[in-house]
């Protein structure tokens, strides 16, 4: 069957899911779902000792699913030492609901061979483990969600967590755990306070046991059944590993530039706006070229949002961003701000994005900066697999805040290596066309032609306008067009739109 974007997604794949029908199609009233609390009275100990404990304590069996945040990223030691444990104690046919995964999460390969793991889903997939699985190493699909498509599938009970192992950098005996005052501080657990307040039984796994009460805390003891000490959670220099990236390049440069210069010729720019941007180089320097247009022009914002950047710190505490909205802290300047700055707000994954509840902040969103691997003349956006097909990024909240803001914004080179950016049809979608208004290269810029609006505000721009085949066709004329990825028909993960439809399909490589 076809979806609305043309997308081919089997038969097979749409056992109790729909096809993605566009951006706001499925609008209906939803029921939320509850869970299973067992009461602790004051007589009763959350504290156990081991990790195997906490695992016997819980009651964990055959079949069940697990879930894990992925606030430490690469420095991560919480998810592999959890499921080595479960490995040991002979409990297999497991689900992995962790919000992302990545490099550091290799280890996992040998527990789906042994069986431990048979079902995965999850925003992102990285490194050797995602090579593994874009070659067919699991009989079931993956399923990918935005953060905000995640959010909504555990509130809905289309992801029903039985155990949550989350890592915290401090915790009381009692289970109130922070992202802050450990040693190896990740700032906001937004990821994890959704999981925390869902899942039938939460098990706090701290390397800093603190007196109690540990507050402010980002999940609360009436969440918490367990709490295990460990020698080490998690490097916390890992936490900026690969996350953030300040460009010298000159065209990046130029491509923050310009981006810059187009939300400024959009109207958008004004007192009271606000804002999210990525971390990719030229994502982040769009900040840098903002601010100082701020500073001119005596402009003040009203909040910045998603994962928080050193930029949006620096802006914040200059009193050029009035409040910081956080999901995800991406370096350490953001893990230090939101102990210290009282306007630097820590949010679930719910209250960021998630689309059917009755509001979450996304939706107030002016403008938002996105980076991709791809984009092709439909306006039709890859951020997770690569030229070569193999799964290496994250759905993330891409598709969650382009839907939302008044302005989408996709910046990234023409060519990247030796491959056109801009492409006839993207080999995986992630966010459709009908969300995005302006791709900005270092050549110029390409309006969707459904934003008549924008096509008349910037028809005296100082940017350079083209349309997007002829940005496609530019690239072409200078490295060619890429041989096509051969594929077998075996699926190898189902791309979940923020809405719980199917929106593409990726198949398992020849």
């Amino acid at each position: 069957m076809k979806n609305s974007i043309g997308r081919e997604i089997p038969d097979e794949v749409l056992v109790g899911r729909a096809v993605y029908q566009g951006e706001f199609a499925k609008n209906e009233e939803l029921e939320t779902i509850g869970r299973r609390v067992k009461p602790v009275k004051p007589e009763d100990t959350k504290l156990l000792t081991t990790i195997e404990e906490a695992i016997n304590k819980v009651g964990l069996k055959d079949g069940m699913t697990i879930s894990f945040h992925h606030h430490f990223r690469e420095g991560d030691y919480i998810l592999n030492m959890v499921i080595d444990t479960i490995s040991k104690l002979g409990i297999k046919g497991l689900t992995l609901a962790s919000s992302s995964l990545g490099s550091v999460h290799a280890p996992i390969i040998e527990h789906i061979k042994n069986g431990v793991i048979t079902k995965i889903t999850t925003s992102g997939l990285r490194g050797k483990l995602a090579e593994e699985i874009s070659r067919g190493l699991m009989q079931e699909p993956v399923v990918i969600r935005s953060h905000g498509g995640r959010a909504r599938a555990i509130e809905a009970g289309d992801i029903k967590i039985d155990v949550a192992f989350l890592g915290a950098p401090s915790s009381d005996e009692y289970g109130n755990a922070s992202g802050s005052r450990g040693k190896a501080n990740c700032g906001s657990l937004g990821y994890a306070k959704v999981d925390a307040k869902y899942a039938d039984k939460v098990v706090i796994i701290t390397d800093c046991l603190v007196d109690f009460p540990n507050m402010p805390a980002s999940i609360e003891q009436r969440d918490v059944d367990y709490v295990v000490k460990v020698d080490e959670i998690g490097n916390p220099s890992g936490i900026a590993s690969g996350a953030t990236r300040f460009t010298k390049n000159p065209k990046e440069l130029l491509i923050a530039e310009y981006a810059s210069k187009a939300i400024i010729e959009s109207g958008y720019l004004k007192d009271g706006f606000s804002f999210q941007t990525g971390t990719g180089g030229s994502t982040l320097a769009v900040s840098r070229f903002l601010r100082n247009e701020m500073i001119k022009q005596n402009i003040k914002a009203s909040f910045s949002l998603g994962g928080i950047t050193k930029p949006m710190v620096e802006m914040h505490e200059e009193g050029l961003i009035k409040n910081i909205f956080d999901v995800q802290g991406f370096d350490l300047s953001a893990v230090d701000s939101i102990s210290k700055n009282t306007m630097h707000h820590e949010i679930d994954a719910s209250f960021y994005a998630n689309p059917h509840n009755k509001g979450c902040i996304a939706n107030n969103l002016d403008v938002v900066v996105l980076s991709a691997l791809e984009i092709d003349t439909d306006f039709n956006v890859n951020v997770l697999t690569g030229s070569d097909g193999v799964l290496r990024g994250a759905s993330g909240g891409h598709c969650d805040t382009a839907a939302s803001a008044k302005l989408t914004m996709i910046v990234g080179p023409l060519i990247r290596g030796r491959i056109p950016t801009v492409v006839d049809s993207v080999n995986t979608v992630i966010t459709p066309g009908d969300s995005i208004d302006l791709l900005v290269t270092e050549l110029g810029m390409a309006i969707n032609p459904k934003r008549t609006d924008l096509i008349e505000q910037f028809k005296n721009s100082s940017i350079p306008v083209y349309t997007i085949e002829e940005l496609k066709n530019k690239a072409e004329s200078i490295v060619g067009t890429p041989d096509k990825i051969h594929y077998e028909k075996e699926v190898v993960a189902i791309v979940e739109y923020r809405d719980g439809t199917v929106i593409d399909v990726v198949r398992k490589l020849k």
